[in-house]
């Protein structure tokens, strides 16, 4: 009875034998995927923190770099007697007034730090 017990365990066991190699070459393919998969994760994350810390040092190093330039200029700019000022902006260190003088149109460009004049641009009508 051993005898045939032991064969029937035998005759059983070569049967199970290629599904279990199956499943282990299955189970070792997954393995080696995963893994492929965790190192194409690592790469992607440490990109992806190089790129965030290139993009705050560029924003520091400007923040910072600008941080001298913030002076204020205080002073009284004399215009001509009836003189409006239509508008004004600042266009990088410069101050840009437009300037109505009795129908003429005057562009005046001024340093926005000493506020000394650096140019003068007016506009006339043909006769």
């Amino acid at each position: 009875m051993n005898k045939l017990a032991a064969a029937q365990s035998q005759s059983d066991g070569d049967e199970a034998a290629p599904h279990r190699i199956a499943a282990e070459a299955a189970d070792a393919a997954a393995s080696r995927m995963v893994a492929r998969v965790r190192l194409l994760m690592i790469i992607s994350g440490l990109t992806t923190l190089i790129a965030i810390a290139a993009v705050v040092s560029v924003v520091g190093y400007r923040v910072f770099r600008a941080g001298g330039a913030a002076a204020t200029a205080e002073g009284i700019i004399v215009l001509p007697k009836g003189a409006r000022v239509v508008g004004s902006s600042l266009a990088d260190d410069r101050i840009v007034v437009t300037l109505d003088i009795g129908g003429a149109t005057e562009i005046r460009t001024f340093d926005a730090k000493t506020l000394k004049e650096t140019g003068r641009i007016r506009f006339a009508t043909e006769p």
